[in-house]
């Protein structure tokens, strides 16, 4: 686990370098293992309409629905911090927020699994793994609508 743990929080410092950022100056990136192996990417995209704001998990989980592949999702790294040269400073591990609980929820329901989501500081220092289901416990998803078969 730590070995594909550590690719991922690597592949999302990558993202995290793209981020769009101007206002508040945070780089976060999510990065998604599919169930094949494939690793999916996405960076924060800010806007000064704050509320248009898109998070990493949320740009990287449009990402697999727009190719097809909500129902694959398999685990998910998060790191963010600050950036320094090429480097993310901060030593607590970045959690997602509410909105991107529920919408990491829809695609792991549709991947039909609790996912594990790594979360990172970004220097490094730190690192919390999580299951969904820790992170937003009673969810409401596709199940509540009868929508993903037991």
């Amino acid at each position: 686990m730590t070995d594909t743990r550590d690719a991922l929080i690597d592949a999302a410092r990558d993202a995290a370098s793209r981020a769009y950022a101007p206002y508040s100056g945070f780089h976060v990136g999510a990065a998604l293992l599919l169930k094949n192996g494939d690793v999916v990417t996405g960076a924060n995209v800010e806007n000064a309409s704050y509320g248009l704001t898109l998070c990493a998990e949320t740009t990287a989980v449009a990402k697999i629905a727009n190719e097809g592949w909500i129902g694959e999702l398999a685990e998910v790294a998060i790191i963010g911090g600050r950036p320094e040269g090429d480097a993310l400073i901060g030593s607590d591990p970045v959690n997602p927020c509410g909105r991107c609980r529920q919408i990491l929820n829809e695609a792991a329901e549709r991947s039909k699994t609790d996912i594990l989501v790594h979360c990172a500081s970004g220097d490094g220092s730190a690192v919390t793994t999580y299951r969904l289901s820790e992170l937003l416990p009673a969810a409401f998803g596709p199940k509540d609508l009868g929508m993903i078969p037991d």
